[in-house]
């Protein structure tokens, strides 16, 4: 097994940590293979990207945006198309539809 640096691994701790309300109420749903069996992570990393939630088995990244993604559409596609690259197919939603 790969052991990931140090640094990947805090950060991943850090911002498991600090949980969004939308990320919080997500995660109770689908944790302890809650959705049909399926192993979800959190904060789980992708180099260079830390996924909000995925399920590496079904090749399934569950990112949640707040407001400030209106901002950073470009960003996210840019991020979206590595993750696929890596491939993992990308599901979005905004914190509202959670």
């Amino acid at each position: 097994m790969r052991r990931r640096p140090p640094k990947t691994t805090q950060r991943a701790r850090s911002l498991r940590k600090q949980p969004t309300e939308a990320e919080r109420r997500l995660w109770y749903h689908i944790r302890d293979r809650r959705l049909n069996g399926w192993r979800f992570r959190r904060e789980h990393p992708i180099h260079p990207y830390y996924a909000d939630f995925a399920c590496p088995e079904a090749a399934l990244v569950i990112e949640l945006d707040g407001d400030q993604h209106d901002a950073q559409r470009q960003y996210d596609a840019q991020r979206d198309n590595h993750l696929q690259q890596q491939g993992f197919r990308v599901l979005r939603f905004t914190n509202n539809e959670v």
